[in-house]
């Protein structure tokens, strides 16, 4: 039988970010799994584990809510439980310790496959699927196929939400393509909407999150642009009091200046989305890679490389975002919006997902439900 100390961990000499401010005179404890404290060396339990963090950050493990494969991997390429075991442990060691899988717009046998893979499969780190489309705008495609766009029927949804039996967690949708009881059937099924490839007006957006939609997609990235006579959707997030939205901080899908003006104007309902994608030329969807992004072969824009902790980097190094608040944009704002209080800080009780990552930006350990990686 092991002892009580065999299981805690102390993770010493790091500056820590508890999710609201750094630290750099305390000992992260992990026990079973969770943040037993924050403590002073001297409190530090004899038998305990010490890890050094040799004055490295010390922060909550990073939450990226739509992203498509990694370790090589890419999820509708082959959604089985092995290509999943694969994906999670990439992002892992990359230090995104929680995430939505996320499947695009495909044919609804692939969704389905999906759904069948997922609605089983168990991992720490998966938080669910998010599905982009395909109740999305032609107008506003992207990378997405055309001809697998679809209008939503009530019925159809009804028994896409059946069949995920609750592995379905966030969708992206046009919602001027959606009428009010469509979007109450998703939201009464626990479903976190979110607003994306979308022409929508200024009103048809308002209209949109008053009916219950919380979240933009990739703000910017396939949607109707700001203009001064007709704000659209980016206007109606500005003017939204509550909307969070997320946002590909890779210099590419949107400009950094542009990342500045939004992240002055939204605070803190602007957070991080990598978006990533990796190179396959199987499936549905063929990503090219181009050395800092991925296209379709027709060179339209399909995917990011970002990992989070690039992300996290891009903030501070070419925005001019603290760091502490690039944090909270990759781990508190996330888990917010999904409602885990549990995740996205270093505060007792709290998940042990955590990530020690050096002055450079590379990432030099990670604990997932407190075990080392």
């Amino acid at each position: 039988m092991k002892s009580m100390t065999e299981s805690l961990t102390a993770i010493t000499n790091g500056i820590v970010f508890t999710g609201e401010k750094l630290v750099s005179d305390r000992v992260v404890l992990i026990k079973a799994g969770k943040v037993s404290g924050l403590i002073s060396t001297v409190e530090i339990p004899e038998g305990a584990e010490i890890v050094d963090a040799m004055g490295n950050y010390v922060v909550p493990g990073f939450i990226d809510l739509q992203i498509y494969g990694g370790g090589g991997r890419l999820f509708s390429a082959s959604p089985t439980k092995k290509t999943m075991d694969e994906i999670a442990q990439g992002l892992v060691t990359s230090g995104t310790t929680s995430f939505m899988i996320t499947v695009a717009t495909n044919t609804m046998e692939l969704v389905d496959e999906a759904l069948t893979t997922l609605s089983d499969y168990r991992h720490p780190a998966l938080l669910g699927l998010h599905l982009e489309g395909p109740y999305l705008n032609p107008a506003k495609r992207g990378a997405h196929p055309a001809a697998y766009i679809r209008k939503p029927e009530k019925s159809e949804i009804s028994r896409l939400l059946d069949r995920g039996k609750g592995c379905l967690r966030m969708m992206t949708i046009a919602p001027e393509r959606f009428d009010p009881e469509t979007i109450t059937l998703l939201l009464d099924r626990g479903v976190l909407l979110s607003a994306g490839h979308s022409d929508a007006t200024f009103n048809q957006a308002m209209d949109g999150f008053g009916n219950g939609i919380q979240a933009v997609t990739h703000f910017f990235n396939a949607m109707s642009p700001f203009h001064h006579r007709n704000p659209g959707l980016p206007g109606a997030t500005f003017q939204s009091d509550k909307v969070k939205a997320s946002i590909i901080a890779d210099g590419i899908h949107v400009d950094y200046q542009t990342l500045a003006i939004s992240k002055r104007l939204l605070g803190d309902r602007l957070f991080l989305i990598t978006d990533a994608v990796v190179e396959v030329n199987t499936g549905t969807y063929t990503h090219v890679f181009k050395g800092d992004r991925y296209t379709l072969p027709d060179g339209t824009l399909s995917g990011s490389a970002l990992t989070m902790m690039q992300a996290v980097a891009n903030c501070v190094l070419h925005v001019g975002i603290s760091l502490e608040e690039a944090l909270r944009m990759a781990t508190l704002y996330p888990a917010s919006l999904i409602g885990a209080a549990h995740l996205g800080r270093i505060t007792t009780g709290a998940t042990a997902n955590v990530v020690v990552f050096d002055s450079l930006y590379t990432v030099k350990h990670v604990f997932l439900e407190g075990k080392r990686q």
